[in-house]
This record gives C-alpha cells, sequence and structure tokens, in this order.
C-alpha cells in the first residue's frame, strides 16, 4: 500500500530501471485505474469519457482521460515528460576479455555526468528481441541484483586524480562483470537466453538484439535528518512521470486531459516514439477526427512540459544568475529562456503562477546564467510540432544526470497538486 507521494516515487523507481520498464509501470498504473490499451494498428473504437493509453517502441505512452466537455471548444489538458535518462548502454557486440576479467563495452547514452558511475553495484535491464519457436518474440529483462562495477584507478597509480581528468568512454568504462576460468566461453547472448528462461520461463531463446542500460543497484531513498531529499537514479526525468501519472488519476473528467511520456529525449527526441516524432500527432488526430477540430483544438490547449529544473547549490552558487536561484523544497521552477530553450511565454507563465496561487503551491523561476549555455525540454519541440501554448517547468534537482541525484520530499507534493490543479482548471489561456 502506498501512503505518501515520496513512497510511491521511491516504488515507481525501483520497478523502472530502464525506458521500456517506466512504460511498462505506468501501464500497470493505468490498466488498474480501468484505463483501456488502445493498438495503433486497429481501428480504435472510442467512447465518451473514456479512458485510454497507447504505448509506442514499448517506451513512450500517451495516456488519455476524454472528457464530458467538447475538447475543441475547451482545450485538451496536457502534461508532458520523459522516460528515459543518461546512462551507459551495451554495445551490439559488447564481449571484452582483457587479463582474465570479462567485462562489456559501452555506449554513453546522453549527457551522462561520467565521474559517479565509478565503484557503483551496477546492473542490467531493458529488452530482448529474440526467435522461439520460430516466431519472434520480445521481453523487458531486469537483472536486479548487482552484476557489475566499474572499478576506479587508485589514486597511487594517478596521483593527479583529483585535480581532475577527462574520462575517455572507450576505455575507461567498460564494466567488469567476472572474472574468467579457462573453461569461459559462454558469450553475452547466452547470458540473456539464460535470464529470459529465470524471469519469463522461456527456453532455448535465439538472442538477437537488444537494448540495454546498465543502472545502479542502490534503490532511491528519502534522506537526511528530517527526510527532506529524495536520492536516486532517473529523478530525471521519471519523477516528472510519476507526478504527471499520480495528477491524472486523481483529477476530475470534466475536462479532456492527456499525459505524454517519451522516449530519446536526452539524445534530442528525434525518434518515431519521441517528442520530435509523429506519435502525439497521430494521436490527437484521430481522436479529434478532422483537420479543423485538430486545428481549433490546439488553439484551445495546453501543455506543461515538465522536466527537472537546477537547484542551487550551496557549494556552486556562482554557476546561478542571483536572482534565479531555486530552492529544494520550495515549489515547482518556471524555466524561461529567451532563445526558446524553454517554451514558457509570459501568458502561459501568470496561468501558471495563477493556478500554483489558487492552489496554495509555492512557485519559483529559473533563468540560466548568460555567460552560459542552456539545456532544452520536450516543451519546445512539441510547442513546434503542434503550435501549442507551452509553459516549461519542473522540481529543482541537484546532481542532474549523475547516476543518483537528490530532489525535495515536498516538492513532488507541490507538483503533484499543481498538475491535478491544471488537469482540474476550468478554463486555459
Amino acid at each position: 500500500m502506498v501512503n505518501t507521494p515520496s513512497q510511491g516515487l521511491l516504488d515507481f523507481l525501483h520497478a523502472s530501471p530502464s525506458p521500456f520498464h517506466a512504460t511498462q509501470s505506468l501501464c500497470q498504473a493505468l490498466q488498474a485505474a480501468g484505463y483501456q490499451a488502445l493498438d495503433e494498428r486497429e481501428t480504435w473504437q472510442l467512447q465518451p469519457q473514456g479512458r485510454y493509453y497507447i504505448t509506442r517502441n514499448d517506451s513512450s505512452i500517451i495516456a488519455i482521460q476524454l472528457g464530458q466537455d467538447d475538447p475543441v471548444e475547451q482545450g485538451i489538458r496536457m502534461v508532458g515528460a520523459h522516460t528515459d535518462s543518461p546512462c551507459l548502454k551495451v554495445k551490439p557486440q559488447p564481449e571484452l576479455s582483457r587479463h582474465g576479467y570479462w567485462q562489456l563495452g559501452v555506449e554513453v547514452y546522453g549527457g551522462v555526468l561520467l565521474g559517479p558511475w565509478f565503484d557503483r553495484d551496477l546492473s542490467l535491464a531493458g529488452r530482448v528481441t529474440f526467435k522461439h519457436n520460430e516466431q519472434l518474440h520480445s521481453r523487458l529483462v531486469d537483472f536486479k541484483q548487482a552484476i557489475a562495477s566499474i572499478p576506479s584507478l587508485a589514486i597511487h597509480l594517478h596521483r593527479e586524480a583529483n585535480n581532475g581528468w577527462a574520462i575517455n568512454a572507450q576505455t575507461e568504462l567498460p564494466p567488469i562483470l567476472a572474472q574468467l576460468q579457462d573453461d569461459d566461453s559462454q558469450g553475452f547472448r547466452a547470458l540473456l537466453a539464460e535470464q529470459l528462461q529465470r524471469e519469463h520461463s522461456i527456453n532455448d531463446a535465439n538472442v538477437l538484439d537488444y537494448e540495454l542500460c546498465f543502472y545502479d543497484s542502490q534503490p532511491a531513498a528519502l534522506i537526511g535528518l528530517k527526510q527532506d531529499f529524495i536520492a536516486g537514479a532517473r529523478l530525471d526525468n521519471l519523477l516528472s512521470c510519476y507526478a504527471g501519472l499520480q495528477a491524472l488519476l486523481n483529477s476530475d473528467a470534466q475536462h479532456t486531459q492527456v499525459l505524454v511520456c517519451t522516449d530519446h529525449e536526452e539524445v534530442g527526441s528525434n525518434s518515431a516514439c519521441g517528442a520530435d516524432g509523429p506519435f502525439l500527432e497521430q494521436v490527437l488526430r484521430r481522436i479529434l477526427g478532422s483537420e479543423e477540430a485538430f486545428v481549433r483544438c490546439i488553439q484551445h490547449s495546453l501543455l506543461i512540459s515538465a522536466d527537472n529544473a537546477h537547484g542551487i547549490h550551496p557549494n556552486y552558487a556562482d554557476k546561478h544568475d542571483s536572482n534565479h536561484g531555486p530552492l529544494l523544497n520550495k515549489g515547482p521552477v518556471i524555466k524561461v529562456n529567451a532563445n526558446q530553450r524553454y517554451a514558457t511565454t509570459s501568458e502561459t507563465s501568470s496561468f501558471f503562477k495563477l493556478l500554483c496561487q489558487q492552489a496554495e503551491v509555492p512557485v519559483q523561476s529559473f533563468v540560466t546564467r548568460s555567460d552560459l549555455g542552456c539545456g532544452s525540454t520536450i516543451g519546445p519541440i512539441t510547442a513546434s510540432q503542434l503550435g501549442i501554448q507551452t509553459i516549461d517547468i519542473g522540481v529543482p534537482t541537484f546532481a542532474m544526470h549523475s547516476i543518483r541525484e537528490l530532489a525535495g520530499s515536498k516538492d513532488l507534493s507541490y507538483l503533484i497538486t499543481a498538475l491535478q490543479a491544471f488537469y482540474s482548471s476550468a478554463t486555459l489561456p
């Protein structure tokens, strides 16, 4: 039984070590709430006030609550987030045998903060595709236990280590899985076949390919003397996915509501299931029926792009604009950028501030220093794809893109409350 939003998030993170598992976790929660799965390859028979979800690539999902009013006239309230996080992905031919150790070659996915990946107890999860009984199948796997590590080089052999060094992703990141014996000849695909047998009772699987990522096996936790903080992997951006899910499940059904959680944001969203692809637009067009209805609906609608923001770090305060340093546990952050790295406008920002004021949720603002670059989100991408009014927000965090990030435990509740108020809002700007 989930007693608090924080515990619910911890459980969600534990069940979601990869984008595929995150989407599966979202599907399970939606099914339990009465949402019906739709297949994009089939004809849809939508019912008034129906609740549905659609997945693509097993790693992106759109959930829809059809409202009591007309979405063409009243608009759709949309919340967007992403299911992927920076990580180390296993290469197609990964086996390395060096000095008696079995290692796997990895590719860096997204803007990974590499240093914290050393000396961690790593596990492995993702999707495996295989032939079985002359048919092609895919299944999710999660080794769960720690099976690998990337040991640091001892300081005795690298005296300048504490002065900083450039990590070579090709030579320094392959994790160590085992010490080889003279008769060891097992390949990685054979190891995956064994895992399929353990998890899914599938015997004699001929593994053809996979999409697998290493992850920290240490579970997320509430930490701090007063449990002020949530520490864990993939807070960027599974925290927003979870908050959007809870807001959707607990809001009223007066208006049509959408939660969209897409893959590949960390590498630009340019894919069939990413925010820069056609997934959301195609789903909305099928729901609305005609070009006239689609355009009118979009012009009445609003998207909240929810993705983590940079909290002001007490040890590195000079990395922030002095007037825009968000604090943890002081509410969600409105993200603004003059060069459209965020899609916030004065109207959407004002709407969200009023929404938070009415819901008694504190709200903050973030603008990056003018002499530093700025990251981006699905907000500008979706806004340019659909022509929809958009605001970029997120909870402040530390150590973004590290293997273990830190967020405020109160901010999760603030974000859920704000998003629930948005889903239930009578009017949009």
